[in-house]
């Protein structure tokens, strides 16, 4: 089977697979129906669930007997006032949980055969909708950070900040060894407190905790077990004390964002690490399992296109 990232024992699924699941629109959004109201719809207004289906309305095929308004699948996620069919949906959802370095909005405009401002929209509200695991990481926990921005040596050399990281954003994220799921956040730049705030927010109390020798790290030893590789000294790997896990994710991230992307506005930074964990963390998925979970991560969500650009 072929399909998307992740391992040798998932199911991944085909383009030709794909458009037999979703040959039409009506195909595309009983899907979406399905996986947001296993049991039947739920008004979205007021949350009956007396529902009145295939009324006279050309976009809203629901009507709540109780609030007497109208409503579709899409009301109440991220696809709410969105004009694009239900498998336009689904097919950009399929690739963007399928591409390991993500898909820039110049591929979805050609793919999907919609404008580029509409398929950048659509990129951005299905970001929204990658879910993050919430609890502690028991660990062992690798935590590191790095910087996003363009190559220095690619820029004119008006625009060339000639001073280390100035110009681009630093990240923070962590990875528990033993479930192999990653969290990333924007620092905007690298300061001690921040850095380990994140840590404590992430790690377990007491979890093992592996860095690099940045000096913002130095003073959690009281709280984790907390142990260090000198990346300055030459010092990578000490036993079982490396950062490797995480820094294959930044690998992962930088390739996306200079392969595919080429750049990405600083102010959206948390929205791609949101789609580029989200799908890490799924990938071990079947492809159909991880687009399910992204549809179901549409629900309580909006984007408007004037919050993108405000």
């Amino acid at each position: 089977m072929a399909g998307g990232p992740g391992r040798s024992e998932r199911e991944g699924l085909t383009l030709a697979e794909l458009f037999k699941r979703f040959p039409d629109d009506a195909k595309a959004e009983a899907w979406f129906v399905a996986g947001r109201w296993s049991d039947g719809p739920i008004c979205p207004h007021c949350e009956s669930d007396t529902i009145k289906i295939g009324p006279k309305h050309p976009t809203m095929p629901y009507r709540c007997r109780a609030c007497k308004k109208y409503f579709s699948v899409k009301m109440g996620t991220v696809m709410e006032g969105s004009n694009l069919g239900y498998q336009t949906w689904a097919i950009a959802i399929y690739r963007m949980t399928t591409s390991l370095r993500g898909v820039s909005s110049m591929q979805l405009h050609r793919d999907l055969g919609i404008s580029q401002k509409a398929a950048w929209h659509l990129a951005h509200r299905i970001r929204q909708a990658f879910g993050t695991p919430a609890e502690p990481m028991a660990g062992p926990v690798e935590v590191d950070e790095t910087y996003i921005g363009g190559l220095e040596g690619n820029k004119h050399e008006s625009k060339r900040q000639h001073r280390g990281h100035d110009g681009k954003v630093a990240v923070i994220g962590a990875k528990d060894r033993a479930t192999g799921k990653v969290r990333a956040e924007v620092l905007g730049k690298a300061e001690a407190p921040r850095m380990r705030e994140f840590v404590r927010r992430q790690a377990a109390p007491k979890a093992s905790v592996y860095s690099d020798g940045h000096g913002a790290y130095t003073s959690l030893e009281g709280e984790f077990r907390h142990r260090a590789v000198q990346h300055a000294a030459g010092t990578y790997v000490i036993f079982d004390t490396h950062t490797n896990g995480i820094e294959g994710f930044w690998s992962q991230l930088k390739r996306g964002y200079h392969g595919t992307y080429t750049h990405w506005s600083a102010k959206h930074t948390h929205r791609y690490l949101d789609e580029f964990t989200g799908r890490y963390n799924a990938r071990s998925a079947d492809t159909v399992d991880q687009m399910a979970g992204i549809a179901k991560g549409m629900q309580g969500k909006r984007l408007r296109y004037r919050e993108l650009v405000a």
